[in-house]
């Protein structure tokens, strides 16, 4: 499982020219669910993403997490971070999990951010949807996080 993290002064996600989804301060996450990702897979990237130290202590250094900093997430499902791209110019989607599979999964990964920030501090985007994606990086700060 993939998680493209960038914190955020805000972002939001629109379906068919209509916003669905809005945070402020926070993180956006980018999730791509590989085969073979589970439960397991969803519980430890999650963890890694709440507690990744990404935004600024009163000196300016990237020390606090989104918990300690009270920020919220946007979680978005992006399959395309689970493409090969080894070889020619065109990715290969072998990698990713089915589309059913994968939606579980990412059902899941909101239901326990949910349960550890609260509903108010979760967006998300539209599984299967074709999204329109806006985002202030602030930094501009970016990590691929992953668990494997």
């Amino acid at each position: 499982m993939k998680g493209l993290v960038q914190r955020v002064l805000n972002a939001s996600v629109e379906v068919d020219g209509r916003e669905i989804s809005r945070i402020d301060t926070g993180i956006l996450v980018l999730l791509g669910v590989e085969r073979g990702d589970g439960q397991n897979e969803t519980q430890q990237l999650l963890r890694k993403i709440l507690t990744y130290r990404i935004f600024p202590d009163e000196a300016g250094r990237m020390n606090l997490s989104v918990l300690d900093a009270g920020g919220a997430l946007l979680v978005v499902p992006q399959f395309t971070l689970a493409a090969d791209t080894s070889s020619g110019t065109r990715p290969g989607f072998s990698c990713a999990a089915a589309p059913d599979l994968a939606e579980i999964q990412y059902a899941s990964f909101l239901d326990l951010a949910r349960a550890e920030l609260g509903a108010a501090r979760v967006g998300e985007g539209l599984f299967g949807a074709d999204m329109k994606v806006s985002l202030i990086n602030d930094g501009p700060v970016t990590f691929m996080l992953s668990t494997r």
